[in-house]
């Protein structure tokens, strides 16, 4: 594969994890406030859907296209914005891995809810709470990925 390719593949890929990641939580979020169980059901299918569909594959090819790119340029990992780059994209990951049981858990108790006309239960929003705050630092840390993805040449690369 070409370096021109697999670059653009790996922005490609960055655009939809990082997309999809801020689609989704807008959604999930704006659904929880609505207090609309049947709305709230509806929308945790959805990301949990999107979650399978965009953001595993995403987070799977992210880091192994960007260690191969480093690896065709003659990058080495311990170069500093490789390395912190590395470091906030599996602090982001350590914060998504509970965020899917969550979020499965989540849709599963809102489907239930919404079946039998019920309110959410407290586990509902103790769940949202801890998933809101689990994105805070995944969502801070993949701006930085970014940034230093686009400034990395100030790092000596």
């Amino acid at each position: 594969m070409s370096y021109l390719l697999l670059k653009y593949l790996h922005i490609l890929s960055m655009v939809l994890l990082f997309g999809t990641g801020l689609g989704s939580a807008f959604y999930k979020w704006m659904a929880d406030r609505s207090r609309n169980v049947a709305h709230i059901a509806a929308t945790n299918r959805q990301v949990v859907l999107a979650d399978w569909l965009f953001t595993t594959p995403t987070v799977i090819f992210q880091p192994i296209s960007g260690i191969w790119l480093a690896h065709m340029v003659g990058i080495p990992l311990d170069t500093p914005w490789v390395a912190t780059s590395l470091a906030l994209y599996f602090l982001a990951g350590g914060c998504w891995l509970p965020v899917v049981f969550l979020q499965i858990r989540m849709r599963n108790l809102a489907v239930q809810a919404a079946t039998t006309r019920s309110d959410l239960p407290a586990s509902y929003w103790r769940d949202a709470r801890t998933w809101f705050w689990l994105g805070v630092p995944a969502f801070c840390a993949m701006v930085l990925v970014v940034f230093l993805m686009v400034v990395k040449t100030f790092w000596g690369a």
